[in-house]
Parts: C-alpha cells; structure tokens; sequence
C-alpha cells in the first residue's frame, strides 16, 4: 500500500463516525504483529520510542532522527497507518518544519505536535506550557513543510491538566483557525470535557491517557472521539516477558522451562514475515 493510500485511510477514520483504538507499536515485528490482527492505526509513542531506541525515559533525549530512523522501519514492515507522537516539534517552530519533513519522508501517515514546554527548563517544578501564539506558530509552520497533502498534522494540547477546560476549548479552537486535521487531548477525565472540545471545534478528537471510565467507545465517539489510545501494554509486556526470561535462565532455569512462554513458530513468521522472504527466496534465488 502507498504511504499516501495509508494517510488516506487515517483520513477517513478521522472522518468517519466511529472511534478506534490504534496498536501500540515500537519497531517492525510490532508492527507486522499489530496489522495480522486487524488493526489499522499503528501509534508510536514518544516515550515507547526513547525506551526501545535508548532505553531512556520520556525525557525529550531522543533525538529527530533517531525517532524518524525508527518511523522508516515501522513504516516499511507494512501496510499500518503510523501516528508519530513527535513531542513538541524538537524546537521552536523552524525544528517543526524539520520534524514534518523527516517523519514525512520516513512514513508517518500523521503525527502530533503539542504544547508542552520541552525538554523541562532549570528550576521547573513541574510541567508547563507553551504560550498559545507560540502553538499556533508551530502548527502553521508544520502545515507549511508538508508535502503530501494527505499526511495528518494534529496538534495535541495538555491544557486540561495544566490550564483548565476553558483554556483547553480556546487552544482548540485556535488550532482548528490553524489548520490542523486533528486536536489530541491528554488530561481528559470526564466526558464532559470531551463534550465542550466538541462542540468548541469541528475538528475529529484523538485522546491518551483517559480514565477506564472513559472507555467505551460508542460513547466516545458522540463527543467527535474518532482515536482513543489504550496505553502502551504490549511494550510493558515485552520488557517483563524478557526480563522473566532472562532471570529464570540466570537463576539455572532451563530453557525447556520457558516453552510456554515463549513465541511460537507461527508467530515469529507472522512477526518476520518469513512467507514473504521464503516466497523472494524461491522466485530470485533459485
């Protein structure tokens, strides 16, 4: 499938009526994992990509990049539509227009730009955000460096956590005036909120981060929800899966003791596309 086919298809479901949940994804077997079982929207968070890629934390050390190297293999693995949390740009908004053209050429069907102050200044106490003209700068300079028209540019907003719901409402609809395909809101917690973002912009809603209450996606989806993430589960899995692993066989564990729990060879073709390369194999090397 063409990457402009995938963005596309992330199109429609942001124009559609009902909200999905994307795979969390972090490299190509993820990836290729994620597609086999039906789902369509690949998200590649920012803190997944520093822990997989630096075994760092959500710092913003992360490098542009290293995170678009990780966006092509992601990309290239399948026909996934991949959502890129790209953080707040790498910069002011002359990083955002270097951000946009990177993850562009690496693939990115979307990708969020937010408006948190990153990385943390000296003497922060906490988390803050950036100055609504300086978001809407970003934005617009980011819509500017996209060459594909169809690649999502969504800006993302914490100000329901940092800011408040009447600040959350105005930032979106200041987005909306930027032009952007899409609004992100972290710090949801009631749908209430949902509700006033809605009805404050016509744009479709991507969220994070909700409480389990929040969960059901019907109802999401009458208050403009059309992208609910679930958190990043199958990353948190994998790291206790290798560390099991890891300490059983340390502590004089055999191997046969982990046949349970480890891949079966049905898996790893589906994750390594081995039908693919056995079929190249055969047609170019026979």
């Amino acid at each position: 499938m063409l990457l402009s086919e995938r963005r596309e298809r992330f199109r429609e479901i942001l124009a559609g009526t009902e909200c999905v949940h994307p795979g969390s994804v972090y490299d190509p077997m993820t990836a290729r994992m994620a597609e086999s079982l039906g789902f369509t929207i690949g998200m590649f968070a920012g803190s997944v990509a520093s822990a997989t890629v630096l075994g760092a934390p959500d710092l913003v050390v992360l490098t542009l990049s290293e995170l678009a190297e990780q966006v092509k293999r992601i990309s290239r693995a399948g026909n996934l539509s991949i959502l890129v949390d790209a953080d707040h740009g790498f910069g002011n908004a002359l990083s955002v227009i270097r951000t946009v053209e990177e993850l562009e050429i690496a693939g990115a069907s979307g990708l969020t730009i937010e408006d948190t102050l990153l990385p943390r200044p000296f003497g922060a106490d906490g988390d803050e955000l950036i100055s609504a003209d300086e978001l809407v700068g970003k934005l617009k300079a980011g819509l500017e460096a996209r060459r594909d028209p169809s690649l999502v540019i969504v800006g993302r907003t914490g100000a329901l956590r940092y800011g408040g719901l009447a600040e959350a409402t105005e930032r979106a609809a200041r987005m909306q005036v930027a032009g952007v395909d899409a609004i992100f809101l972290t710090g949801v917690t009631q749908l209430e909120q949902l509700a006033a973002v809605h009805e404050a912009t016509t744009l479709p809603l991507i969220i994070g981060g909700a409480p389990p209450d929040l969960a059901d996606a019907k109802q999401l989806a009458s208050v403009g929800v059309r992208v609910a993430l679930q958190g990043h589960h199958p990353f948190y899995a994998s790291v206790k899966a290798a560390y099991d692993a890891l300490k059983h066989l340390k502590e004089g564990g055999p191997p046969a003791g982990l046949a349970d729990k480890v891949a079966s060879r049905e898996l790893l073709e589906i994750s390594q596309a081995q039908g693919a390369y056995e079929r190249w194999q055969d047609a170019y090397l026979s």
